[in-house]
């Protein structure tokens, strides 16, 4: 089977090196918001280009600790979009404020800028753009209407670790940037943890606090918060992975450029790249109006192909008829046909050629416009 994605594969090509750290950390003793997680802190704030990094338990619990640190809470309203993990909107909706979606670019997955002004209301307080795939979202359009408002720019970057926009890494453009390290992602622990990332002294301080009851010294709580806290051990394995992420991401360009090349003549849509911005390829994710027979082929023949992601958040059960939205064309057309392919630093050139042989072989790659064929009359939500 070719997985979509493989963290024990990563796990295989720094094994001397994350066993050492984790050695390291079992034997000194000091297992939560040690010398590992400041050593991390430093380097990743490094990485990006930005003064504090502050490590919590989840990428979803970044984004909570990020708007609570912006005061963003009961009453407010946050921007953001419906085609992403759901993580995006749940953590709005932790914080007590009320998410608000628009719908994103056709081209890039990622937020339209021009769907955002319409959203604004008196009550809005952030928008949070989501670096959706890899791919940066378009922030200089963003962050000017957001200085318009007087928004906080709140970066989803857990899928985008170490991607650039105008030479700038995501995460250190917004006020805030918010990663995931979940074990798929880019840069994957091997359990859960995340990362607040930010220049504002005022946002890290009051991040810090909420992360740990509030605490500033033991026991004594100086502000409302909880218990969202990175741990030694995953600490340890980042720092070792972080060292190798630019040469990940630059074997992920590499198999990301194979699909292109070999996948042109396909019946596919294959994923863009924005000017002046460098994709990191965290999911390869081509589009096709009959993706639910391609996926089934797929697998059928041993090829893990994902759905990232199949129902567009206002559409779930958990929101449908409660959120507001703007008009969702682009999302609810992009929910039915993309399809993720394989892809992990650890993937082998014969690995993709056996996917782009079965894509080939497959009965809905054959006529150009086949799949613009399809029946009209039938949702492909």
């Amino acid at each position: 089977m070719i997985q979509c994605s493989n963290p024990r594969a990563q796990y295989a090509a720094h094994k001397v090196e994350i066993d050492a750290a984790v050695r390291r950390v079992l034997d000194g003793g000091w297992y939560v918001l040690g010398e590992e997680v400041k050593e991390f802190e430093k380097a990743f704030a490094a990485y990006v280009g930005v003064d504090a990094a502050i490590g919590v338990g989840s990428g979803t619990e970044a984004l909570h600790v990020a708007l609570s640190a912006c005061g963003i809470g009961a009453g407010d309203e946050v921007i953001t979009v419906s085609h992403t993990a759901v993580a995006s909107v749940a953590a709005i909706e932790l914080c007590g404020a009320t998410p608000v979606l628009v719908d994103i670019e056709p081209d890039f997955f990622t937020i339209d800028p021009g769907k955002i002004t319409e959203a604004i209301t008196s009550r809005t307080k952030a928008i949070i753009p989501v670096h959706l795939y890899g791919q940066p979202a378009d922030l200089v359009p963003i962050l000017e209407i957001a200085r318009t408002h007087g928004l906080r720019v709140i970066e989803d970057c857990a899928q985008a670790h170490g991607a650039t926009y105008h030479g700038k890494r995501v995460g250190s453009w917004g006020d805030v940037g918010c990663f995931s390290f979940y074990p798929t992602k880019n840069l994957g622990a091997t359990g859960d943890g995340g990362m607040v990332v930010t220049n504002d002294p005022a946002v890290a301080r009051d991040a810090r606090l909420i992360r740990e009851y509030g605490w500033s010294e033991r026991y004594i709580s100086h502000r409302r918060g909880w218990n969202t806290r990175l741990d030694e051990i995953q600490a340890a394995i980042l720092r070792v992975k972080l060292a190798h992420l630019d040469a990940d991401n630059t074997k992920r360009n590499a198999l990301a450029a194979m699909y292109r090349r070999e996948l042109v003549q396909a019946s596919l849509v294959l994923p863009k790249q924005r000017e002046d911005a460098t994709h990191v390829y965290h999911l390869y994710v081509v589009r096709s109006k009959a993706r639910d027979d391609l996926q089934a082929f797929l697998q059928k023949n041993g090829i893990g192909a994902l759905i990232h992601y199949p129902v567009p958040v206002h559409l779930q059960p958990a929101y449908m008829n409660r959120i507001a939205t703007t008009s969702m064309k682009e999302t609810e057309q992009i929910a039915g046909e993309v399809l993720s392919l394989p892809m992990y630093p650890e993937l082998n050139k014969s690995s993709v050629m056996t996917v782009v042989e079965a894509i080939r072989q497959s009965v809905w790659d054959g006529a150009p416009n086949q799949a613009s064929a399809l029946p009209t009359n039938i949702s492909y939500r």
